[in-house]
């Protein structure tokens, strides 16, 4: 079989100009939310299979890349089903591992922990621009808050973040998993049926709301219904305040303790915010994850037409690998649109060292090359980057490519002027 140069598909190859703007941008990340009280930890890229198919992780737990068993465990010809040849997977997130972690680790950690993760997923997804099966995450979440101080820090902690790396007019776009479950309920929808009703509901900024009764009707759900729910919205987008309107429609089906959770949580954020966005009310938002259960949140670009986030209240996903529920709740960042968002726009890296090459001629050896060595860790020791290479043929190219990278002064060393 011939050797192929090429990444497996759905993976890339990053080149050093990316590079660098990622390795800049996690520094912004991880330097913003220490700040903010949230530790680094770590977490293997393979977990055990049952953990990553246990229902919560919606359309996600059809993507995993499974592994297969080893050894004497693997028994293909015997096998009748996938659960007697897997036993791992590669993580589709960083939330369930993050999870068993914490389940794994809770009586080592303070409470409220505040945990700060960034890695690989890998999702056997569609390829596409700004998508890919393999990708970073960039986590922050926190356990043991079951107050709305958990949502306030992590959005601020978010936002604080992307302003620091030069985004404007951005939403923060909020929403609560039991207003959804309300509004539904009070249409007549069964609860059985929520999860497929939000999956259509999720749609309504690409489809429309004629394009998300037809979806339901197809899907065998009661026009009444359908009708009943779809009119809520309608006055939603009418309403002057969403919440007060909602809060008035739905009466004794919505507990108060949801609007005015998401009351606080806006105001409090719009008070202290440093960052130039918008918290934005938004009852159309589901988001895909099964395990959430209170609040919801995304980052959306209005200009760009597209997320680079989001997260939210998850209580009882410990309770399932302990028995015992903790409050959680968590933010991600897109990493991938982001940096694909700045390397478009030509970001430059803020207060990057200067680069320097030293080009050797061939020939240059011994007590010489020393020389030129010595040189350039002195120079570096004042904070230059200084790259020592040998010198090709067609120096003028070998320019061009190192420009290219950035460098911006060469210094030539010849055999003749060392001997000197």
């Amino acid at each position: 079989m011939a050797l192929s140069k090429k990444p497996a598909t759905g993976m890339r190859d990053i080149l050093p100009e990316e590079m660098q703007i990622r390795d800049y941008a996690i520094g912004v990340i991880k330097d913003t939310y220490r700040r903010y009280g949230f530790t680094p930890i770590e977490t293997p890229c393979v977990e055990n299979i049952a953990n990553l198919t246990n229902r919560q992780g919606g359309d996600n737990e059809k993507l995993i890349f499974k592994i297969l068993k080893r050894g004497e465990k693997l028994k293909l010809a015997e096998a009748t089903a996938e659960e007697e040849v897997v036993d791992g997977g590669l993580r589709y997130d960083l939330t369930v591992p993050l999870v068993r972690y914490y389940s794994n680790n809770a009586a080592r950690l303070p409470s409220p922990f505040k945990a700060l993760q960034i890695g690989s997923v890998w999702r056997a997804d569609r390829p596409q621009k700004g998508r890919y099966r393999q990708f970073t995450q960039c986590d922050i979440d926190i356990f043991g808050e079951p107050s709305n101080l958990a949502e306030i820090e992590l959005i601020l902690a978010t936002t604080t973040t992307l302003g620091k790396l030069g985004f404007r007019d951005f939403e923060i776009r909020i929403n609560d998993r039991q207003l959804l479950k309300a509004m539904a309920a009070c249409s007549g929808f069964m609860e059985d049926d929520y999860d497929n009703v939000f999956v259509t509901l999720d749609k309504m900024d690409k489809i429309g709301m004629d394009g998300v009764k037809a979806e339901l009707l197809g899907n065998g759900f009661a026009a009444e219904s359908i009708d009943k729910y779809l009119e809520l919205y309608r006055g939603l987008g009418q309403a002057e305040n969403g919440l007060d309107y909602v809060a008035g429609a739905l009466g004794d089906g919505l507990e108060v303790s949801v609007t005015e959770g998401l009351r606080e949580i806006i105001d409090s954020v719009n008070a202290a915010k440093t960052a130039d966005f918008k918290m934005v009310f938004d009852p159309t938002l589901v988001r895909g994850m099964s395990y959430y259960t209170g609040t919801i949140f995304e980052i959306a670009m209005p200009g760009l037409g597209i997320s680079c986030g989001g997260g939210g209240r998850y209580d009882k996903m410990v309770g399932k690998f302990t028995g015992r529920d903790v409050p959680a709740c968590g933010f991600s960042i897109g990493f991938e649109r982001i940096i694909l968002l700045l390397t478009e726009s030509g970001f430059q890296v803020p207060d990057a060292p200067r680069k320097v090459a030293y080009l050797v001629e061939k020939g240059v050896e011994g007590q010489a090359m020393a020389d030129v060595i010595a040189r350039a860790q002195s120079v570096r020791e004042e904070g230059v980057q200084v790259l020592v290479a040998r010198m090709n043929k067609n120096k003028k190219f070998q320019k061009e490519q190192l420009t290219a990278e950035g460098y911006e002064e060469f210094v030539e060393f010849y055999r003749e002027v060392l001997k000197n």
